[in-house]
């Protein structure tokens, strides 16, 4: 017990400790409430970690233990609950390790290489810009000739970057997907706390997570639990979503599970364990431990061609259709091949093996275990130049000066909607749901919104709003700001 100035006693500190731990794959958080005085204290986040503190100070203890009372009623209302602090431990993170030796193939033509600073796993390229993620938690965005434009920093490793029409989440291994649509990264996704992720892909807001024992997890655009399925195997380091459902490869192979039910469609063997996926319009692509790209009809499972590396193939990616198939080694060698299995060359990276990669306008991209984004012309000039020994001058990029824009549950006020659409927090059961309240949307219509700045009541005003691709809820697309 403390004592003021004026030796008036003041009210005994307490803390109050809550956890929402949420069966099937959902969420797994803490909230904490530390009253002193006039002093509150919140800290909130996922079990295990430190979390995010903020305190405010009233003008007397009792308006504290007032407001204190409040934020705890809340959020038991909201389904949490009294625990003990650390009986749940911080979720397990698997990184992959790669041996890289040097390759001995001749040089690749890399035009740019820019050096992010730590291994990195997550890649993205479009007609805008380049993307990549790294395991200190940076996001650096680039243009295609190697400029560093800006610069993401989320809590922890990045797992990977993927798209889902206009929309980019990054997975993270402390268990959160983050929309990095707008200035500031925000919490689209939570995986629970016991799910050791490996790999991530979205379409249509429906998320795909695959895991260190070989399972799958689907959650819906509002982050619940849809389906899970153990599969065959462990170690799935594939999975990729379509309007046809998940393709998740592991350590037995492929397999297909529908969309809605997780049922499964057909499941295709690989003599090697899947190490990553790839998938286009009609076909998905699976490279393996015993240096194989196996290419699978959707439809079917069946296998269609088979492209043959030197090593275990740790990346892949296509010229649109599959025109060509690229591959990355465990030895720091790319491949590119015919359509048909024809091996067309095979060169070294001379920036570590490639964890990811992506192909666009006879560019090939890769992120590498030395953490380079590098960028190489693919087109057969530039290729067959290489192979005669003949290279592009490279350039080497750094960061610089550019300061990480965390992640963040703040949110900029404003008094005026000035053309954005309003839309509205409000509590239905345990959860918090968004609607649009705007003329001209369907106000029975869910949003996709960021879950880390849904407070009950509020307005916001959204720069965009779009229509599913199912045509069952809306998206949140851009800048967000509260609405006084």
């Amino acid at each position: 017990m403390t004592r003021s100035l004026r030796g008036n006693t003041m009210p005994a500190a307490t803390t109050t400790y809550l956890e929402l731990s949420e069966a099937g794959g959902g969420s797994h958080k803490f909230y904490e409430v530390h009253v002193a005085g006039q002093d509150v204290t919140i800290t909130y986040g996922r079990i295990g970690e430190k979390g995010t503190i903020r305190s405010t100070t009233y003008p007397d203890p009792a308006k504290a233990a007032k407001a204190a009372e409040k934020k705890i009623g809340e959020k038991v209302r909201g389904g949490y609950a009294p625990a003990v602090k650390g009986e749940r431990a911080r979720r397990p993170i698997s990184r992959r390790t790669i041996t890289s030796t040097r390759s001995t193939a001749r040089q690749a033509p890399v035009l740019w290489r820019f050096a992010s600073g730590a291994p990195a796993f997550g890649i993205f390229v479009d007609e805008h810009r380049a993307m990549v993620g790294n395991e200190r938690g940076d996001v650096y965005t680039l243009t295609h000739d190697g400029t560093v434009t800006g610069r993401f920093g989320l809590p922890d490793g990045v797992k990977c970057i993927v798209a889902d029409n206009f929309w980019i989440y990054a997975g993270c291994d402390d268990g959160r997907v983050y929309d990095l649509g707008g200035k500031v990264p925000r919490v689209a996704y939570e995986i629970a706390n016991d799910v050791d992720i490996y790999w991530l892909d979205i379409h249509d807001g429906v998320l795909g997570v695959s895991d260190r024992k070989g399972g799958i997890t689907v959650v819906d655009h509002e982050d619940e639990f849809q389906w899970s399925r153990p599969s065959y195997g462990d170690s799935a380091w594939m999975v990729r979503c379509a309007a046809e459902g998940a393709f998740h490869g592991h350590s037995r192979g492929v397999t297909h599970y529908a969309a809605r039910t997780g049922d499964q469609v057909w499941h295709t063997d690989t003599r090697g364990a899947v190490l990553f996926g790839w998938q286009e319009r009609a076909e998905v692509f699976a490279g393996t431990s015993m240096g194989v790209v196996h290419r699978l009809a959707k439809a079917t499972g069946a296998e269609i061609a088979r492209y043959r590396c030197d090593a275990a193939v740790f990346s892949c990616a296509t010229s649109p259709d599959g025109a060509y198939v690229f591959a990355g080694d465990n030895q720091s060698s790319v491949y590119c091949f015919a359509a048909d299995g024809t091996r067309l060359w095979k060169l070294g990276t001379g920036c570590g093996s490639a964890y990811s990669m992506q192909y666009r306008d006879e560019r090939l991209y890769l992120v590498t275990t030395d953490g380079s984004l590098a960028c190489l012309d693919a087109s057969p000039a530039a290729v067959h130049a290489a192979e005669q020994g003949q290279l592009p001058e490279r350039t080497d990029i750094k960061a610089g000066h550019w300061e990480r824009v965390e992640a963040s549950a703040e949110v900029a006020e404003v008094t005026v909607a000035a053309g954005g659409v309003v839309v509205e927090c409000v509590q239905e059961g345990s959860r918090l749901r968004v609607h649009v309240v705007s003329e001209g949307y369907d106000r029975a219509r869910g949003v996709q919104f960021p879950k880390n700045i849904r407070v009950p009541g509020a307005r916001y005003v959204v720069e965009e709003i779009h229509v599913s691709e199912s045509g069952g809820f809306y998206r949140a697309r851009g800048e967000i700001k509260r609405l006084r």
